[in-house]
């Protein structure tokens, strides 16, 4: 049978799930900038309960590296940048879509959690920010969200006051917790569905504590939220 396109269409990323052989298939990932108070302290923003902003990272296999729970990912180095940073952050997977969701309705369109890593391209970032340009490059390029193993919500447990650690070649550098977030996973769902209908599939990066820095080839990155499956990682 001929295919209706001129090359072959792009795959889906799929996410491994705990306990489950079927996978998750990202839709989009959409991150929410500063949502720390700490964080926006050393980004030097105000860490005040203003509306909370959002970009997104594509969603396709350039974008999205998968972490196994057992053993240590490559992770490349990208191009074009001399100060790379890690975003220790957790990850909220859409079950069920919905637009203008309520706060209190927002947990039931949670299908689970996952660790992952906002990599940035932070001098990129910089330039882009002082332009009055957008973020993009700094923060959409290729392997620039590593996740791990996706728990159903049912089995996270109390994942809102859950920790939240990552270590670089075992030196701690950041180290919350999840009730430290300006804009609550509920608040934070709440919000992206007035601007987008969000969909199963979709990925949503809650944001990163203070502690945010560089990271070199050969250096190897753990991040960990506790009832989560950990993430390791090494620079290449």
């Amino acid at each position: 049978m001929n295919s209706p396109y001129i090359f072959p269409a792009h795959g889906i990323v799929g996410l491994p799930v705990a306990g489950a052989d079927a996978l998750f298939p990202v839709r989009r990932i959409y991150c929410v900038g500063r949502n720390y108070a700490g964080h926006a302290r050393e980004m030097g923003s105000d860490p005040t309960r203003e509306p909370p902003f959002f970009f997104c990272k594509p969603g396709d296999g350039m974008a999205v590296l998968p972490v196994a729970p057992q053993g240590v990912a490559e992770l490349p180095y990208p191009p074009r940048t001399s100060n790379y940073h890690y975003e220790c952050e957790l990850v909220v997977a859409i079950g069920k879509g919905g637009s203008d969701i309520a706060v209190a309705d927002a947990l039931q369109h949670v299908f689970g959690y996952a660790v992952g890593l906002d990599m940035t391209r932070r001098d990129l970032q910089g330039q882009m920010k002082d332009a009055g340009r957008p973020w993009e490059i700094g923060k959409a390029f290729d392997y620039s969200a590593p996740i791990g193993v996706i728990t159903r919500a049912t089995e996270a447990g109390a994942i809102e006051q859950a920790a939240i650690t990552l270590e670089v070649d075992g030196a701690v550098k950041q180290s919350s917790h999840i009730t430290h977030l300006i804009w609550s996973v509920s608040e934070t769902i709440a919000n992206l569905s007035t601007l987008f209908t969000l969909q199963p599939g979709d990925l949503i990066f809650s944001g990163t504590p203070e502690g945010v820095g560089a990271v070199v080839r050969g250096q190897t990155m753990v991040a960990s939220i506790e009832g989560l499956a950990p993430i390791a990682l090494k620079v290449v």
